[in-house]
């Protein structure tokens, strides 16, 4: 017996010992004293050596069990946004203390690296540390996107193999909601086809993402009316002379029933209905052109005349009407023609944090000089939508038996949670697990919807657009349960 208890506690001090390239572990943190609760990795990995094309990422060990927890990948959106937004502000270790100064780091309770290992991948090169050295690589579209960040996690695995057989997912939020199912596909298609090394996937998550033009672009009508922000009387109105069709409107009536609606909504925050907006009432400042509600993402190519162009930071759907190119997706600062972060967002904390000399030095960061400043959503990148709807990758993907969990907080504007429980119900598959409350510590914490072919819808009740931001305990709760395969 003392024999196999040796024999074990070799092995697991040979795994720790060599979980990873030796230069690219990270051994302490400006703004945090202690000692970390689990092994840091972080570096680059590069996918295309003749363009010098090289993705950032940061792994974090998980603090229970880390040669036997899932490894999940996490993607936030944009199209241009930094995952650094997740590791600072949602499920990363540390909750980051705003001191006037350099920021202070403290240990997250509720941080997702509790029960899973986690990469957070700055994706498309361009975003938060990633960069390339031929430019033209930030021109780049959905399709581009996925397999930059399937090469990556082939490349990654290699670095990391003995991470190769633990249960694998892919979880992301927002704009995410189109890099998760791409990407997933991309992995699935790469197994067909016997990539090595071979990836032991099991199922993605999704919150709050953009998914399909006509169930998001419908959805925030009836969102905004079933939270008390129009009438009875504007809904009845809009409802009418739009048919139903919100996202492009087709005529006149339609079109100034939508500004009213639009009109109405104007200064909350987009992001969470109930909480101010940090730079003050900056939504009015993205109305551009013809007043109008949010159109969802266009299929490239899809014609040549001038579109209402949903913009995507964020998930964010303002649209406004000028000569772009079909599919283009412009950025933040480009429809504000100025620097101004993301309208409502506070992203000071980690700005400072992450363009600073010695945190990106301790982190394996390339310096300013090399890599340029660090920025929550850049407009470095020019990005194109070309997958179309993603419901054809849901179906795919469940179909073939990988878990799905679609989640939402329930008080976003942005991508409001009515599109994506009308996307996942349309697909037709039979519930199995009727529309109930789930629980944390007895209170209700959200609803809950179980389908057919490991599909699940999940509401986070009072949570907006970043739901383990507003909502970090049941953001914890709901995610160990289910990499766990246990009911919510």
């Amino acid at each position: 017996m003392y024999k196999i208890i040796l024999l074990i506690s070799l092995s697991l001090t040979l795994f720790l010992a060599h979980s990873a390239p030796e230069n690219a572990a990270i051994t302490q943190l400006p703004g945090f004293n202690g000692t970390l609760p689990s092994k840091h990795y972080a570096g680059y990995v590069t996918i295309d050596a003749n363009h010098g094309k090289k993705m950032y990422y940061y792994f974090v060990l998980s603090e229970r069990n880390p040669s036997q927890d899932p490894v999940v990948l996490w993607l936030n959106g944009g199209p241009g946004c930094s995952s650094f937004d997740g590791f600072v502000y949602e499920h990363g270790p540390f909750n980051f203390e705003k001191t006037g100064g350099f920021p202070k780091l403290h240990l997250n309770p509720y941080t997702w690296t509790k029960v899973s290992n986690v990469i957070y991948l700055d994706s498309p090169a361009g975003v938060g540390m990633s960069y390339s050295e031929n430019k033209t690589d930030y021109v780049t579209r959905d399709t581009q996107t996925a397999l930059d960040s399937h090469k990556f996690l082939l490349e990654w695995f290699k670095l990391y193999p003995e991470f190769l057989s633990n249960p694998f997912f892919i979880a992301g939020e927002s704009y995410a909601g189109v890099y998760v199912p791409t990407l997933s596909y991309e992995v699935v298609k790469g197994l067909d086809a016997g990539d090595k090394p071979t990836l032991n996937f099991k199922g993605y998550m999704v919150g709050n993402g953009v998914t399909d033009e006509v169930f998001d672009g419908n959805a925030l009508v009836p969102f905004a009316h079933g939270m008390g922000l129009i009438s009875d009387e504007l809904y009845q109105e809009v409802t009418t002379e739009c048919e139903g069709n919100y996202y492009e409107p087709t005529n006149s009536d339609c079109e100034s029933k939508l500004a009213k609606v639009d009109g109405d909504v104007d200064g909350i925050n987009i992001y969470d209905i109930l909480e101010p907006c940090y730079h003050g009432d900056s939504s009015s400042k993205i109305r551009l052109g013809t007043p109008n509600l949010p159109a969802s993402f266009r299929i490239l190519g899809e014609t040549e005349r001038p579109l209402p162009v949903r913009t995507r930071m964020f998930g964010r759907a303002w649209p406004f009407r000028a000569p772009v190119k079909p599919g283009y997706v412009p950025s933040w600062p480009e429809l504000l023609n100025s620097e101004e972060n993301v309208p409502c967002t506070d992203d000071e904390v980690a700005t400072i944090w992450l363009n600073n000399e010695a945190v990106r030095k301790a982190i394996h960061a390339d310096p300013i000089s090399v890599a340029g400043n660090w920025e929550l959503c850049t407009d470095k990148i020019k990005y194109y939508s070309d997958a179309g709807s993603m419901i054809p990758y849901h179906k795919n993907l469940t179909a073939r038996g990988y878990r799905a969990l679609i989640f939402s907080g329930d008080h976003d504007m942005c991508v409001p949670f009515t599109g994506s429980q009308a996307w996942t119900r349309s697909l037709g598959y039979e519930v199995i697990d009727e529309w109930r409350k789930w629980l944390v510590d007895g209170q209700v914490s959200g609803f809950i919807q179980g389908y057919d072919k490991n599909l699940t819808f999940l509401t986070v009740k009072g949570s907006g657009h970043t739901v383990p931001e507003y909502k970090p305990k049941e953001a914890l709760v709901f995610y160990s349960r289910w990499l766990e395969g246990k009911t919510i």
